[in-house]
């Protein structure tokens, strides 16, 4: 029995030890392959984290790229909705005001300026057209596009031509922006963003009207090392780097940028695509270091081998083996969690506002951060309750659940007084675990809207006082005369307000001083006039105001009103005090036929009236014969305009002979204006020469006369180079032109003219109005080598003592005393008193209007030194060679 006990306990000791390290073995093996499960998962489930993370950053990299250019286009949208509204003449000082309101520089990195340029060429010819920038702004350090033609570049040619066609944004292909050229040829690469500019009116619809309508082409110019940089600065490079390239580009110029060099392994390679302005940009990104927390994987291999050891040796129970795959199971979800993080912060990234809905009872679910900054907590409120205009949220949503989207729709977004705003939304259907969701996605329009009121307000207001400008004016003029035709209102009356002596203001106390009396004379003539009537600063110092609805009476009680609030308005500027006045022509409209041409010739010819009848006064326009004189100079004046514009004006000569018998054979003459009329004949002087003065015409049409003599110098006489001196006539506004002096000397030097040969004559009368001021001009004039003359002298009866003052080199004596020197004693005593006087001064002495050869004798005996008139010399025409100063004045500009 001991025995066998004793073999049967000897048998059982060998079968347990046999059994435990099976079962140890078992659940080594068990426990390792366990852990090697474990940390294949994980490894996948790490690996599928990267790549979904890599996925979402190559995601959005499009859409950031999009969001400079998308910004681009909608500020050149509304430049280009202002040149459709119909804007002032544009010049370099508006386009840059556009440019500082758009404040482009603030939100698109790498801005470089905003242009405009000009088509010139036939509509549809694109081959002969050229486009050189005009307007560019801003203007500092970008001078060397001015004037450049776009032809020259074909990438941006192309872009132009789609942009013109299709209306929509064009992006150019890559090149070297040409300001930042270095001396070897190499620069920065940028790209435009390009919209057309249509001629004002209606939106064009087909592409023939498009470039029928062609104005020219707008552009915004982007330096694209910043812009891309900033674009995806974060965590796209932060992670990832990054080869973009633009697939329609030429080989050299289509890499748009890269971070870090392709490598060459490229199985974690993600590509995307971006497109705007139709091209294409090509996106390649990859990892810069390996991602993800693989220190987990190493702790799930370590740590389970661990555990198969420790389970192969102790043979741990069932349950610790459950709690461990308990816990193993909680760090699993944790990471999926994460994952699900990662997602949510991306969207919380999105500048645009994000919300999510629930379909079935339209209550919001969910808002990103942008939606929350600008609407605040909307969690659980209905989202058609948004709406500003409840109709159209209702309609919304109502149109998403039948349709399943509702695309690009401008709406007015409120939620209390402290979040409105514009936007421009879309609202789609989507599943989310089974449930219809809405999906709000909707972009601030509130800047751009405001951004394009405000041009519109430049537009049609003045700067200075804040009233409507002329063009504004003459709209509503015009639209006023069309409701009255249409529908026989009441009749209204128009006003044209001229303020008195203004320009004495501003001589003495300077521009800025009537500035502000112009801003306070504004607010002053507010404060008079009645609701609904409309006032408008159309110029200078001149003012309008259109009342609707009144009779005769009413229109003078309003028109008195008014002059009356101006005369009591005192102005004090730097110790000094001024009172005003203001000349007021009235029309009272109250028949039909009227156009806006005479409504605005009638009341400019009563306020003529006002100030010849004393100024200070209402004066309402009459059919009389003053009037109908004055309408007669406003008709002289604009064939004026026509025949400056159409190349009429024309030069006769008239020599100037010298009475000496010992004296040089020397030929001076005196060049005389004429005008060609539009059926052929030629006009005298004495007809347009008054409308010319009173409508301020003179100033250009003296310009005129200098330029075109100077550059046809060697033209001007038969002589050709030997003309000795040539004498101009310069009217008394082109004297108080304070730029006379610099144009003289400037086309002096620019057509090679010794000035010794070019005698300026002034008349006595505009010498003795402003002396000062002449003799400023004359000093200047006399010390670069040119003669002035004192012309007509005597006919205004001034003092001898003001040729004390004036420093003449010629005194010519006016004809009334030379036509009568042989039969009036008086005026051969007038002409002796003032060849004496003149040859004392050193001045030389020239008789005009000298008609018959027997005044000739009496000229020579009192010592006159030259004549001119009939008798001597009859005036001819100055033919001289057009394209001469088309090339001078082409070389000019």
């Amino acid at each position: 029995m001991h025995d066998a006990s004793v073999e049967r306990g000897g048998g059982d000791a060998p079968r347990h030890m046999s059994t435990t390290p099976l079962w140890g073995l078992l659940v080594l093996v068990a426990g390792l392959a366990l852990t090697a499960w474990l940390a294949l998962g994980e490894w996948k489930g790490e690996r599928g984290r990267v790549q979904s993370l890599q996925r979402s950053l190559a995601d959005a990299a499009p859409a950031r790229l999009r969001e400079p250019l998308a910004g681009a286009a909608l500020g050149l949208r509304a430049m280009q909705t202002v040149l459709l509204a119909g804007t002032p003449q544009l010049d370099q000082g508006t386009f840059d005001s556009y440019q500082r309101n758009l404040r482009s520089q603030e939100w698109i990195h790498g801005y470089v300026l905003i242009a405009f340029a000009q088509r010139h060429g036939d509509a549809g010819n694109d081959g002969g057209a050229t486009y050189r920038y005009q307007y560019v702004a801003p203007l500092e350090g970008n001078e060397v596009l001015v004037g450049f033609d776009i032809a020259r570049q074909p990438e941006n040619m192309e872009a132009l031509r789609r942009a013109r066609d299709a209306d929509a944004p064009a992006l150019s292909a890559p090149f070297q922006l040409l300001q930042f050229r270095d001396r070897q040829g190499a620069g920065d690469m940028g790209i435009t963003v390009r919209l057309p500019a249509y001629t004002p009116g209606a939106m064009p619809a087909t592409v023939d009207e498009r470039r029928a309508r062609e104005l020219g082409a707008l552009a915004v110019s982007v330096r694209l090392e910043p812009m891309v940089r900033q674009a995806l600065y974060g965590r796209i490079l932060d992670h990832m780097d990054v080869e973009i390239r633009d697939l329609g580009a030429l080989p050299a110029h289509a890499r748009v940028f890269a971070s870090a060099p392709l490598p060459a392994d490229t199985a974690s390679l993600q590509v995307r695509r971006m497109e705007f302005g139709g091209r294409t940009w090509e996106l390649r990104l990859w990892p810069r270091a390996p991602m993800g927390a693989w220190g987990q994987l190493r702790l799930i291999v370590i740590g389970g081998s661990s555990i198969s050891v420790l389970l192969a040796l102790f043979l741990w129970s069932q349950a610790t083996l459950h709690r461990r795959a308990v816990e193993l199971a909680r760090r699993m979800s944790a990471r999926f969690g994460e994952s699900e993080a990662r997602f949510q912060a991306l969207n919380e990234m999105l500048p645009a506002l994000v919300l999510v809905a629930d379909a079935r009872d339209g209550r919001i679910r969910y808002a990103n951060r942008a939606a929350r900054t600008q609407l605040g907590n909307v969690a659980g409120e209905p989202l058609e309750g948004l709406f500003a205009d409840a109709a159209q949220g209702r309609a919304a949503v109502a149109a998403t659940l039948l349709e399943g989207n509702w695309n690009s729709q401008e709406a007015f977004v409120v939620r209390g007084a402290d979040a409105a705003l514009w936007v421009n939304g879309s609202l789609a259907m989507l599943d989310m675990d089974h449930v219809p969701h809405l999906l709000m996605v909707a972009g601030d329009t509130s800047a751009q809207r405001e951004m394009t009121e405000r041009l519109r307000y430049q537009a049609t207001h003045d700067e200075l006082t804040g009233l409507c400008n002329r063009r504004e004016f003459e709209r509503c003029l015009r639209q006023a005369l069309l409701d009255r035709g249409d529908t026989g209102a009441a009749s209204f009356a128009l006003m044209y307000i001229d303020l008195d002596q203004f320009k004495l203001i501003n001589d003495l106390s300077g521009h800025t001083a009537g500035d502000q009396l112009l801003v306070q004379l504004s607010q002053a003539m507010r404060r008079h006039i009645r609701d609904g009537d409309l006032l408008a600063r159309l110029g200078g110092d001149e003012f309008g105001l259109l009342a609707s609805g009144v009779d005769k009476a009413q229109a003078d009680q309003l028109a008195e009103q008014v002059r009356a609030c101006i005369e009591r308005s005192t102005f004090c500027w730097l110790g000094r005090s001024y009172t005003v006045s203001a000349s007021i022509g009235l029309v009272l409209v109250d028949r039909p036929g009227c156009t806006l041409k005479d409504l605005l010739a009638w009341a400019d010819s009563a306020c003529y009236q006002a100030k010849e009848d004393g100024r200070n006064r209402v004066c309402v326009y009459r059919d009389d014969a003053d009037a109908t004189r004055r309408m007669g100079e406003m008709e002289w004046a604009s064939r004026l305009r026509r025949a400056m514009e159409q190349d009429r004006l024309l030069l006769d000569y008239q020599e100037i002979v010298p009475l000496s018998a010992g004296a040089n054979p020397v030929t001076r003459v005196e060049l005389l204006l004429r005008m060609r009329g539009e059926d052929g004949s030629v006009i005298a002087p004495g007809v347009f020469m008054v409308a010319a003065e009173r409508y301020g015409l003179m100033p250009a049409v003296d310009r005129w006369v200098i330029r075109t003599a100077l550059a046809n110098f060697a033209n001007l006489h038969p002589c050709g180079n030997r003309l000795q001196n040539c004498a101009i006539n310069l009217s008394g506004a082109s004297l108080e032109d304070e730029g006379l002096a610099d144009f003289i000397l400037d086309a002096i030097a620019r057509n090679g003219v010794p000035p010794q040969r070019l005698c300026l004559e002034i008349t006595e009368t505009v010498a003795v109005r402003d002396l000062l001021r002449v003799v400023r001009v004359i000093e200047r004039l006399r010390a670069a080598g040119c003669r002035i003359a004192l012309d007509d002298f005597g006919a205004g009866m001034a003092s001898f003592g003001y040729l004390k003052n004036l420093p003449v080199d010629v005194i010519k004596i006016d004809g009334s005393f030379v036509r009568d020197l042989g039969r009036d004693p008086m005026s051969r005593t007038i002409v002796d008193a003032v060849t004496r006087i003149g040859h004392q001064r050193g001045a030389k002495v020239v008789a005009e209007w000298v008609d018959d050869l027997g005044t000739l004798d009496l000229l020579r005996e009192l010592g006159v030194d030259s004549a001119q008139g009939f008798a001597l010399h009859r005036p001819q025409r100055v033919v001289f060679q057009r394209e001469n100063l088309e090339r001078r004045e082409g070389r000019d500009a």
